[in-house]
């Protein structure tokens, strides 16, 4: 970590908090044509079995992830920290928590899907213990998108 910043806290993300999370998933090219971040929001927060985690400064919100599981297996999407605010925890203690909100939940594994040619962002979930699978992601759309 560097230098670190105004402190921050963690918690689940709210109905109103939805604007700025979205501008922060686009300001991190999280984002996607084919996928609708405010249904995606919409559908996560405050689930039984998904939320949307928040990391707030000074009245900002400086970091967020949306997680999930189905019973067995918890996911975490859109892991995002604001650009200038980077290596100063953020991120690291979102999943931190994200762990803990598992855990709380029975749930004995974390996933997430990093594209391979991202290895920055491979190596960094490396260095909090998430290992490289050697398996075959296969998808199948259901709907077609136009946009």
């Amino acid at each position: 970590m560097q230098n670190q910043g105004a402190p921050f806290t963690i918690g689940p993300a709210a109905a109103s908090d939805e604007a700025d999370v979205i501008a922060l998933w686009g300001t991190c090219n999280l984002t996607v044509p084919w996928n609708d971040p405010q249904a995606d929001f919409r559908l996560a927060l405050g689930r039984e079995n998904s939320d949307i985690l928040i990391a707030c400064s000074e009245d900002q919100i400086v970091g967020s992830l949306m997680l999930g599981h189905d019973g067995h297996r918890g996911w975490i999407y859109y892991v995002s920290t604001a650009p200038e605010r980077r290596r100063q925890g953020i991120a690291r203690r979102l999943i931190s928590e994200a762990e803990q909100w598992l855990k709380e939940r029975h749930i004995p594994k974390l996933q997430l899907l990093v594209r391979a040619s991202n290895l920055p962002v491979v190596a960094f979930y490396e260095t909090l213990g998430f290992q490289t699978l050697d398996i075959v992601t296969l998808q199948k759309a259901l709907e077609q998108k136009h946009g």
